[in-house]
């Protein structure tokens, strides 16, 4: 078991920017791929970027490529995603996930792919 806990969220404007950060706990968090999802409402969960467990190779979203930057402290049991130039369109609920990995390059970017969830944080971006 993998327990996941977000923290960062909150109301930001237009072009600023927010750290989210996912503390891990429970089992060797160095074998986990992680992801960051988001679903705002009506909307389907989408992964916005994932990372590997050695965090050498990573995956975004097209619509943050170049804003936003997932990376780990495996020494910590941490994932943070550092969001910048914010947009309203990037309000939701964002999500901490996280599963096991065979291999140190792979990541997963689809939600059924993942096992283990955190609570979610909401992060909302006014114009």
């Amino acid at each position: 078991q993998v327990q996941l806990v977000e923290s960062g969220g909150g109301l930001v404007q237009a072009g600023g920017s927010l750290r989210l950060s996912c503390a891990a706990s429970g089992r060797a968090f160095e074998n986990y791929a992680m992801g960051w999802f988001r679903q705002a409402p009506g909307k389907e969960r989408e992964c916005v970027a994932a990372i590997s467990r050695n965090g050498g190779s990573t995956y975004y979203t097209e619509s943050v490529k170049g804003r936003f930057i997932i990376s780990r402290d495996n020494g910590k049991n941490t994932v943070d995603l550092h969001m910048n130039s914010l947009k309203p369109e990037d309000t939701a609920v964002y999500y901490c996930a996280a599963q096991f990995s065979l291999t140190n390059s792979g990541w997963y970017s689809l939600s059924p792919e993942y096992n283990y969830w955190g609570q979610g944080a909401q992060v909302t971006v006014s114009s």
